[in-house]
């Protein structure tokens, strides 16, 4: 194999180690379940297999929507799904990865408000964590802070 050749093989083979290098992530869309019992599908069409039914407010993150009509998403255990667009909130949800105590200031000092499981849905009341802290709200009414690490959807 002459020089030029050695050099185009190289340059083919430097060619495909690049292409295989993942892009840079980029920050994460989220959104929630916006409809109780939504049907959630191995492919984006109500003939494709049916694989649960989530619950109004579970936290999704968004991989895709490249048909108008359905969206490819991810749950917190990482398990990638299909809905339709219609059963999409864009409103965010939180979901806790851990048990977790969601306190009356955002601080570990402060008062335990409430002490929930985990994969307790819990509702974000601002839109953005401060320092660390989400003020959540849980369906029961009570509100407060819970550490941002608890808690999945953001």
């Amino acid at each position: 194999m002459n020089a030029a050749a050695r050099a185009a093989v190289a340059a083919a083979v430097l060619g495909c180690a690049l292409a295989a290098v993942p892009a840079p992530a980029a920050a994460a869309d989220f959104a929630s379940v916006g409809t109780a019992g939504a049907v959630l599908y191995d492919g984006p069409s109500a003939k494709a297999r049916k694989l649960w039914v989530a619950p109004r407010g579970m936290p999704i993150e968004l991989l895709a929507a490249p048909d108008p009509a359905w969206v490819k998403a991810r749950d917190v255990g990482g398990d990638v799904f299909w809905l339709p667009r219609t059963d999409v909130s864009e409103r965010p949800g939180l979901i806790t990865v851990t048990a977790a105590t969601v306190r009356q200031s955002p601080s570990d000092a402060a008062p335990v408000e409430l002490r929930v499981e985990r994969g307790v849905l819990l509702e974000p009341v601002e839109p953005a964590a401060s320092a660390g802290w989400f003020r959540v709200r849980h369906r029961d009414g009570a509100t407060g802070w819970v550490r941002a690490t608890e808690v999945w959807g953001r």
